[in-house]
């Protein structure tokens, strides 16, 4: 059972990881994605895995790669899609089996229109006062 897939959490996103021939991220490549989906930067999440901002670089390209990417943005929209990253909260609204998290409150009206036919004008002469 040790080439189970796991789970794990990292910046607000929920990560699936596993070895290269299962077809899942590892688990730096994982926390890559899910720092770059939470909007980080790459020093950033060097940063907060205290390792250096080339290691990442390297570890980015490698899931670029992978994942046939050119950018960041379509790197996490792609492992989005293959089910290797997914939002804390998307996945607590749909464990909420209430349906309290999918009420949408509805805005309330704070200001009164003001109706704009006050002033008349003619397209003829061009003047407000005709």
């Amino acid at each position: 059972m040790a080439n189970a897939p796991t789970t794990i959490e990292f910046a607000g996103w929920r990560c699936r990881i596993g070895t290269r021939c299962m077809g899942l991220p590892t688990r730096r490549e994982a926390e890559l994605l899910a720092g770059l989906a939470a909007g980080m930067t790459q020093k950033e999440i060097a940063k907060l895995r205290g390792v250096s901002p080339a290691s990442i670089k390297s570890t980015a390209e490698a899931a670029y790669y992978r994942l046939r990417a050119n950018r960041a943005t379509d790197a996490v929209a792609r492992a989005m899609r293959r089910g290797w990253i997914a939002p804390l909260a998307l996945a607590l609204m749909l464990a909420d089996l209430s349906g309290e998290g999918l009420r949408i409150r509805q805005p309330t009206r704070t200001r009164t229109q003001v109706s704009a036919s006050r002033v008349i004008s003619r397209r003829d002469t061009g003047s407000i006062y005709a």
